[in-house]
């Protein structure tokens, strides 16, 4: 399927590698120039020498911790005009209620909500002049299924996806298209940690910890991050004009969830 979005420009945080990397790259496949962010520097610019290479767009690489309000200054001012915005950032720790702060809460929130809302509102002032404009959130299956030990990033999401809800049916009129994208377990350092943690606690192996988790899954395994990447770019297309504030979950059918 022709997407219908070559020549446009994007920026894609955290995409030196996991899923936001399997977005750049299914969005370079389609012809997209690429901003791509990340905060280590080595992983970054090796992702972006292979995306040029592989797909021959042009990739700039913005070295910079997204979630910082300086830096995210930096990464604005290096993208300039972008047609299309895929915000991501890495999710809290995992813990117990009686484990968090306000100071955690109120880092979770700025990571996992404030920082998509203030590129939202620096980038769709833009794509509104231009009666175009594609913004894809990766949040988290917890959306539609909170997820007991992940309270900080359950609360962060929720607050992004209440803010997405009202917003993108007030711009979609100028041809901006905001949509949310819930990822469940996926093959990525996220699920690796993870897994790491549930066998030092139980005691058992890495690889035991993750057979178990494939044993919750209908599909038997991890989803990939160009699975991910290739949803993320559908969404980015031209194909979604009457899609607007959903959230899309791809976890495998872990989740049975009817709302």
């Amino acid at each position: 399927m022709d997407l219908g979005i070559k020549g446009k420009r994007a920026l894609v945080c955290a995409s030196s590698k996991g899923l936001g990397r399997g977005c750049a790259e299914a969005l370079a496949e389609a012809g997209v120039d690429l901003v791509l962010n990340a905060r280590g520097a080595e992983a970054l610019e090796a992702t972006a020498a292979h995306i040029r290479d592989t797909y021959g767009v042009s990739v700039t690489a913005i070295t910079a911790d997204i979630t910082d309000e300086a830096a995210r200054a930096d990464v604005i001012a290096g993208a300039c005009a972008i047609d299309i915005l895929v915000t991501n950032a890495g999710g809290p720790p995992p813990g117990l209620w009686s484990d968090w702060t306000r100071d955690d809460f109120i880092k979770a929130l700025d990571a996992n909500m404030l920082t998509p809302i203030a590129l939202m509102k620096h980038y769709m002032p833009q794509m509104m002049e231009k009666s175009w404009g594609r913004v894809v959130n990766i949040t988290s299956q917890s959306v539609k299924a909170p997820i007991p030990q992940l309270g900080l990033s359950n609360s962060a999401r929720a607050g992004l996806t209440g803010y997405v809800a009202g917003t993108a049916r007030q711009v979609a009129a100028k041809g901006v298209i905001i949509n949310n994208l819930l990822p469940g377990i996926h093959a990525t350092d996220r699920a690796d940690a993870l897994d790491k943690g549930v066998a030092e606690r139980e005691g058992i192996s890495v690889e035991e910890a993750r057979t178990r988790r494939f044993g919750t899954l209908p599909v038997g395994r991890y989803g990939t991050a160009q699975e991910f990447g290739a949803t993320c770019a559908f969404l980015c297309s031209q194909h979604v004009g009457f899609m607007v504030g959903q959230n899309v979950l791809l976890d495998g059918g872990q989740n049975a969830i009817t709302i």
